[in-house]
């Protein structure tokens, strides 16, 4: 009786172990909502990105997002607000660490382009490093640390932690926060892997 009972737990925990071997993919597409609360201005607007293993190690991915700032005012002028579009392309390179874990690098080309007198457009690059793992079958987080610059603005470090809960192996939903020098920017929305 003792000896059925474990062989029908270690069986019942194969589908789960054959899951949680699979580790984490880099092909998947995404959108939905994105929000900055910064020092100046807050911002709010919509997203989509994706992603797409060239290799084992090698993955593209990019994004597009459009944000609009608050109205604001200077004195008793209102004035409304700020349309700004971020694109976002670059190359990563991941190294399994575990079954379950990725050692993750990314490095990236970033346009701003701002509906402003003051400034049009600016061009840039970000890198960042950190950690992927699916923490159970239906769980994946990452913890990244990067450095961004462009034209514009004054190059920053910043940090991002993310996590996916996933429906299948198809389907899930995913929210991310990145934290740069006094601003926040979040996203979430659903996200369809393949």
């Amino acid at each position: 009786m003792k000896r059925s009972l474990i062989a029908l737990t270690l069986l019942a925990a194969l589908p789960f172990a054959a899951s949680a071997a699979d580790g984490v993919s880099y092909n998947y597409v995404e959108g939905g909502y994105i929000g900055t609360e910064g020092e100046d201005a807050d911002a709010d607007g919509w997203t989509v990105g994706g992603s797409f293993a060239v290799s084992e190690n090698f993955h593209l991915f990019g994004s597009y997002d459009g944000q609009k700032t608050d109205d604001f005012n200077i004195g008793p002028v209102e004035f409304d607000g700020v349309d700004v579009d971020h694109w976002r392309a670059g190359v990563g390179y991941n190294h399994t660490l575990s079954p379950n874990a990725d050692l993750l690098t990314r490095v990236a080309y970033e346009k701003y382009d701002l509906d402003s007198p003051e400034a049009d457009s600016s061009d840039g690059y970000s890198v960042e490093a950190g950690v992927r793992g699916a923490m159970t079958p239906n769980f994946e987080g990452w913890a990244l640390a990067g450095y961004e610059d462009a034209e514009q603005f004054d190059g920053s470090f910043y940090g991002r932690l993310g996590a996916q809960v996933k429906f299948n192996q198809t389907w899930g939903i995913t929210g991310d926060v990145k934290f740069l020098e006094g601003d926040t920017q979040y996203f979430v929305g659903p996200r369809i892997s393949f």
